[in-house]
């Protein structure tokens, strides 16, 4: 019975007591899952060709030519070799450096402080901090023009106590202050995506082994949040080295920056050409710099704060 059994179980013999041989398979065809990808991502690369790509084009091509459409290279010339206007960039990314800076400072106690809060406490926050971002940059602008006027309620406060008030509008730090309060919602976003991804059970785990609370701040939270503080002094050093309306405003006349220069050859000047130089060694410049935080941004895992 265990023989018949054991047969019974076993593969089905052809009449000449041979196993039949397996179905013929062929190799199964399938659409690669670019090709699906490229499909859906066919009417954005569209809208991107027409709106930046060939905008972009344009810039570079016109850069490198006269007024009267002749190709030459003075523009970059002129440029470069000046040393007013190498100072303008130097400047601008001054300007842009003291602006991350400032919304890291600021805004990574804001994002660790959301990060402890209930739900429904962070939306209220977060509609505080993404509430500047619903105004218009030229009624920020204006908005500090009065809070950092000589007669506004910051110069009031140092007449309260005694002490006269400083110049606050039409310098560097005017601009630096104004362009924190836009930008801080760009540094604190991704930080707020790190830092939730940081696993709460590090910190007890840490304080059950006799570390003190400074200690797991910057032993745990400071460098598994690394990933987020790159990521937003990446978007706020792009966008504040290429922001025109406040640094305008505030800044004034004593405080020029690559923007105001692009703006004043392209419309008051007429020189295109020169505009178009200008601007194009500004996104050179920038995009050197920011391909540097985005090689140190992968290289400390700051791929997580997008996934």
């Amino acid at each position: 019975m265990a023989a018949t059994a054991r047969v019974a179980r076993g593969p089905a013999l052809t009449p000449e007591g041979s196993a039949p041989a397996p179905p013929a398979t062929g190799p199964v065809r399938r659409r690669g899952p670019w090709r699906t990808g490229l499909l859906l991502a066919s009417p954005a690369i569209a809208v991107l060709a027409l709106l930046f790509v060939a905008p972009l084009f344009m810039l570079v091509y016109n850069s490198f030519r006269t007024q009267a459409g002749a190709p030459t290279l003075d523009n970059y010339t002129r440029f470069l070799g000046d040393s007013f206007y190498r100072g303008v960039l130097w400047h601008t990314l001054w300007i842009g450096a003291l602006t991350t800076l400032g919304c890291l400072v600021v805004g990574y106690p804001f994002a660790v402080y959301l990060r402890g809060r209930s739900p429904r406490a962070r939306n209220y926050l977060s509609l505080v901090l993404l509430s500047p971002l619903l105004i218009s940059m030229v009624t920020r602008a204006y908005g500090w023009l009065v809070l950092l006027g000589p007669k506004g309620p910051v110069a009031d406060a140092f007449h309260a106590v005694g002490l006269d008030a400083p110049k606050m509008l039409y310098n560097d730090t005017a601009v630096v202050v104004g362009m924190v309060h836009v930008m801080l919602a760009y540094m604190v976003l991704p930080l707020m995506g790190s830092l939730d991804r940081i696993d709460p059970a590090l910190t007890p785990a840490a304080k059950g082994l006799g570390a003190g609370g400074w200690t797991c701040f910057w032993r745990i939270t400071v460098p598994l949040s690394l990933p987020g503080m790159l990521a937003g002094s990446l978007i706020v050093f792009s966008l504040t080295v290429s922001s025109f309306v406040t640094p305008a405003i505030l800044g004034g006349p004593t405080v020029k920056l690559m923007p105001y220069f692009v703006y004043t050859e392209a419309t008051s000047n007429l020189n295109w050409p020169y505009a178009a130089a200008i601007g194009f060694v500004l996104i050179v410049v920038t995009t050197v710099l920011t391909a540097g935080y985005a090689r140190l941004l992968r290289g400390r895992g700051g791929k997580e704060v997008f996934a």
